[in-house]
């Protein structure tokens, strides 16, 4: 079966947990991890095991940043393109297999916002990742928890203007000339923050 083939419709919703499962859900993480290191030998079996429990997941991300069934579809094909391209990156000491998953994916995602020149508070879209779903089980709202905290962390090592300007514009997603008033500089200059900040932010999250 060829990579093309495994990416298909997204799989169906993942099935949450009972939040005393936590064992269970630490067995899935690793089989995960074990299969992501098989892809990056070029199991395909394993790549396709990959997408069928995950893909509901990451499309979901997807969806929440682009707002756009079919360009959510077409960010989550490219995020696995990557995760076949670099699934060798994956390094289990570092990060959890669904949270590196879920970056791959993210950015994709974000790609395709500024490609369509939306802004970068929009581009961000951390707030709809930040919060677990309605139905996330225990590991998952733990998973989430760390998500946060990492971005709060990456968020703090970014220069002080470039932070003050991306949580300004996330958190009461102000548009560029509202900042650049705030913060009585250019409008270019303003710019210029946000984008070297979120491109910080984003090669941050990506370690």
């Amino acid at each position: 079966m060829g990579v093309g083939a495994a990416l298909a419709e997204p799989a169906g919703a993942c099935q949450t947990l009972p939040m005393n499962d936590a064992p269970r859900a630490t067995r899935q993480r690793g089989r995960l991890a074990d299969d992501l290191m098989k892809v990056a030998g070029g199991d395909r079996s394993a790549f396709a095991e990959v997408y069928r429990s995950t893909s509901a997941k990451l499309f979901g991300i997807c969806l929440r940043i682009l707002n756009n069934r079919s360009e959510a579809e077409e960010a989550l094909q490219e995020a696995y393109v990557n995760v076949w391209r670099k699934a060798e990156a994956f390094d289990p000491a570092r990060s959890s297999p669904i949270t590196w998953l879920a970056a791959l994916a993210r950015n994709k995602a974000i790609d395709r916002l500024r490609a369509r020149g939306s802004r970068p508070a929009e581009a961000l879209g951390v707030e709809a990742l930040a919060l677990p779903d309605p139905a996330a089980s225990a590991p998952e709202r733990i998973e989430a928890s760390e998500e946060r905290r990492q971005l709060s962390r990456c968020i703090d090592e970014l220069e002080t203007n470039q932070a003050r300007a991306i949580r300004t514009a996330f958190f009461r997603g102000a548009t560029y000339a509202e900042l650049a008033a705030e913060e009585r500089v250019p409008l270019g200059t303003l710019k210029s923050w946000i984008r070297r900040g979120l491109l910080r932010l984003r090669e941050c999250l990506e370690r």
